[in-house]
């Protein structure tokens, strides 16, 4: 009997997965924390984890622990090497949530572009000839800056040519032909196409400690310009931000993720409340994409104790390999 350690509340389209196959017993800790979790880790064979950390701590406390499946494409918060150095694979999801963030996406550069939250407000205070600011516009015809061109991007760049968006695309890792079979102009320097941009909209990892967007990289962007963010907290630099909406150097900014979550209630950024719009990491909790989201993350289990885990999923990859010359010896 393997134990199945659910660490989070999942869908239960995905608990009926584990708890329908035979051989395994499944313990589900609904809180998403590390404390309410750690208790059970010294039964567990695999763990099934949403965002909550993971550290070595956790892993030595699992002796058993076989498999660790995210609930989730990142795994920042995870301590890979602690598991690659016991051949535990750490796996991820697939392509669960491209649809809903870029979705997501579009909606707050909507949003911002006509001035959504800025009119409902307006109404709200008995303001209504603000509407004769004109303040809202079209976002026909101008060109969006789509800064990393995976899944969520392109799916972006195919929402916003509906839109008739002219887009151009950044991402150094990808061939020309990607760029092309999506009719999407690449741009190989992200200072010109900020310069270019209309809206700019983020889909890369965090890496490192510097923002990928600060001071000098706002001032690039034309007056008017939008700036997406519904990637990962730290990208854009906050305060900068603060500064440039204050300044009206930005047309408006909408963000799904923030650099603290959630967010001190005096921070900077929150007062900046007239051209920004905000919501709270919710671009992939769509109910469909929970739904993919937990049955992949539960499926990566049942498919590792039955022989059958997509090696494309693994995060370290190392392990399978050397699981697999191991069981090759004689």
């Amino acid at each position: 009997m393997a134990n199945i350690l659910v660490a989070g509340k999942i869908h239960q389209a995905g608990l009926d997965i584990l708890q329908r196959t035979a051989g395994f017993n499944v313990q589900l800790v609904n809180e998403v924390s590390v404390e309410s979790y750690a208790p059970f880790l010294k039964d567990a064979d695999a763990l099934l984890i949403r965002t909550q950390p993971l550290t070595a701590r956790e892993i030595n406390a699992a002796p058993g622990l076989r498999i660790v499946s995210r609930h989730g494409v990142g795994y920042d918060s995870v301590d890979v090497d602690a598991l690659t150095k016991r051949n535990i694979p750490l796996t991820i999801v697939g392509d669960v949530n491209s649809l809903s963030v870029a979705e997501h996406t579009l909606t707050l550069l909507l949003a911002v572009a006509k001035r959504v939250s800025y009119f409902d407000r307006s109404i709200r205070e008995g303001e209504w000839n603000r509407r004769n600011g004109f303040s809202a516009v079209e976002v026909a015809g101008r060109t969006l800056f789509i800064l990393g061109f995976g899944r969520i991007g392109r799916e972006v760049a195919r929402l916003a040519k509906c839109f008739h968006m002219q887009v151009i695309a950044y991402d150094p890792f990808l061939p020309d032909s990607v760029f092309a079979e999506h009719g999407v102009t690449r741009i190989t320097e992200i200072k010109r196409g900020l310069q270019q941009a209309d809206a700019v909209t983020v889909h890369l990892p965090l890496s490192g400690d510097k923002p990928l967007i600060g001071e000098a990289e706002l001032a690039l962007m034309k007056r008017g310009a939008m700036l997406i963010n519904t990637a990962r907290g730290g990208i854009v630099d906050e305060e900068a931000l603060a500064v440039a909406l204050q300044n009206n150097a930005l047309g408006g900014a909408g963000l799904d993720v923030l650099r603290d979550e959630p967010p001190a209630p005096h921070a900077a950024l929150l007062a900046q409340s007239d051209r920004l719009i905000l919501s709270p990491h919710t671009a992939g909790l769509t109910e469909e994409a929970a739904i993919r989201m937990s049955v992949s993350a539960a499926t990566n289990i049942v498919n590792y104790f039955t022989g059958q885990l997509d090696s494309e999923l693994v995060v370290n990859q190392q392990v399978l390999q050397l699981n697999d010359l191991m069981s090759q010896l004689p």
